[in-house]
């Protein structure tokens, strides 16, 4: 029973051809039918919130990179593990890979617009990794048997091999194995970088004329306050946060796109992206958060969005007056269900395909989504969209509402600590304390700090180009003479005089509540 690393490496080697193999047949489908991509959206969908939440306060929006790297470790100790059990207890291995081959294949299937042929990555792959399971395991069976007879001095010499001889038989098995892993390698990026090229629109979209709105918002000087470490009024499109369930960006050409507004409609309408044309574009300034933002955390960020009034689309379809919800849905099947009264209110609720002057990115939903002043991102913010459904909350539940989460969204008055950092040793004398406030859809009126158990004091705040965006803001705290370690506390009052409050709640089922603070030393 030697060579038990080759065994392993003979595992992961077959793991590889799997996976390689379905990457290379997954062109020729879809790229969300690989087993990777199929497993990993089957974990997203039936993750515990509470365990989600926990991994994206400690990750941020690298959650989708962490969950690959987890899968690929997985994969390759099952992987290592078959290889063993395939020499020792045959056809165990094989069994794994067959497991492992099913429960990807009904995962597959199980995804939102699936056909028939997202089965077939699947099962191409692992027919061909339990036979090359199989042959390298045979290989590394056959090499044991002949150390095991080369070893044995009772056997007579022309019936065992010569060290030399088998030195040449070791070379040839591990050759094998590396050939296999190489070619593994290879077909796995190669089908992803085919791919991913013959589906990639950032081609397309470099080339996109986006419409003249009427009339730009400026953002005057005043809006930003320009304090060293205070985040930007503006944030870029880079910057800007990311927080979705789709493990790979999707790319959809504006020339294939459609919107279908129906449902609780006298009439259906699909629009085209042409058809957009038609209609007058509107340009506002908008500040998007997410539920999963804690306390003082970063998943929030502002832009000026390019779009169309969602208001004017739905009009047109003619809503029915006992529907009071509207069901969004993506391309990859995430939904969103967004009160009807907030998006025919009269705020600038639109059909966005335009941020910070540029065509939207494909990460943040070329060619378009949905951007809605006032809600949290998880019940209004649907990317790559392709429906609106136009029904009633008693009658249908989006993607997060089905997991418990609140079914109407509000954005809570909030506000955030940027500088100084905290845990940091300061000089005395002035210290600056600057943040961020918002109450999209209804303004900040002011924002509030103390120090330790102090009373609170106002704040400045900036210039305020909009109500549907964040407010800076700054506090000047004269730190002489107050030499060891304090507490700084902030507190925003909305534009309807409501004041966030103290009380300290989880962001499950409708965000994060308390009062943002810091630590930091004097000395």
């Amino acid at each position: 029973m030697a060579n038990r690393g080759l065994r392993m490496a003979s595992g992961i080697v077959a793991g590889g051809v799997t996976l390689g193999l379905a990457e290379l047949a997954s062109v020729l489908v879809s790229l969300d039918s690989t087993p990777l991509q199929a497993v990993g959206a089957w974990i997203i969908d039936h993750t515990p919130d509470g365990f989600r939440e926990w991994i994206i306060g400690i990750v941020g929006t690298n959650d989708k990179l962490l969950l690959f790297v987890s899968m690929g470790v997985v994969a390759v100790v099952l992987a290592a593990v078959a290889g063993i059990v395939e020499r020792e207890r045959r056809p165990l291995g094989s069994i794994l890979f067959a497991t492992f081959g099913l429960l990807s294949t009904i995962a597959a299937l199980g995804r939102p617009h699936a056909a028939w042929t997202w089965a077939l990555p699947s099962i191409i792959g692992i027919i061909a990794g339990i036979l090359v399971l199989r042959s390298l395991i045979g290989r590394v069976t056959r090499f044991d048997e002949l150390a095991e007879t080369a070893a044995d001095a009772e056997i007579a010499e022309p019936q065992r091999l010569s060290p030399a001889e088998l030195a040449v038989e070791r070379r040839l098995m591990v050759r094998a194995i590396v050939t296999a892993g190489v070619a593994a390698a290879v077909g796995g990026v190669a089908g992803r970088i085919i791919g991913l090229r013959s589906r990639d629109v950032s081609a397309e979209r470099a080339d996109v004329q986006l419409p003249s709105p009427s009339v730009t918002p400026s953002v005057e000087p005043g809006a930003d306050l320009r304090i060293p470490g205070l985040t930007p009024y503006l944030t870029s499109n880079a910057d800007f946060y990311r927080i979705d369930t789709a493990l790979t960006v999707p790319q959809v050409s504006k020339d294939d796109w459609s919107l279908r507004i129906h449902g609780m409609v006298d009439r259906e309408i699909r629009l085209s992206y042409a058809d957009l044309a038609t209609k007058t574009p509107i340009e506002r300034l908008v500040t998007l958060a997410c539920v999963s933002n804690p306390v003082g955390g970063e998943l929030i960020s502002n832009a000026r969005w390019l779009g169309y009034r969602l208001d004017e689309l739905i009009t047109a379809a003619g809503p029915h007056p006992d529907a009071d919800m509207v069901l969004s849905r993506s391309i990859d099947g995430f939904t969103a269900g967004s009160p009807l009264a907030v998006l025919m209110d009269g705020r600038d609720a639109m059909l966005a395909v335009g941020m910070n002057g540029e065509p939207l990115p494909t990460a943040h939903g070329y060619p378009a989504r949905l951007v809605v002043p006032g809600l949290y991102g998880y019940v209004s913010a649907t990317k790559w969209v392709t429906e609106l459904e136009i029904t009633r909350f008693d009658r249908a539940e989006a993607f997060w509402t089905k997991r418990g989460w609140s079914a109407y969204g509000p954005i809570k008055t909030e506000c955030r600590i940027d500088t100084p950092r905290g845990r940091g040793t300061i000089a005395p004398g002035k210290v600056t304390v600057a943040g961020v406030a918002w109450a999209q859809h209804r303004g900040i009126r002011g924002v509030e700090v103390r120090i330790d158990q102090g009373n609170w004091q106002p704040a400045r705040l900036a210039v305020a180009p909009s109500i549907d965006t964040w407010v800076q803001w700054a506090f000047d705290w004269d730190a002489t003479g107050s030499t060891g370690v304090h507490t700084v506390w902030a507190r925003a009052t909305d534009g309807a005089g409501e004041t966030q409050t103290d009380k300290v709640q989880d962001v499950v089922p409708d965000g994060a509540t308390g009062y943002p603070s810091l630590t930091v030393r004097i000395g």
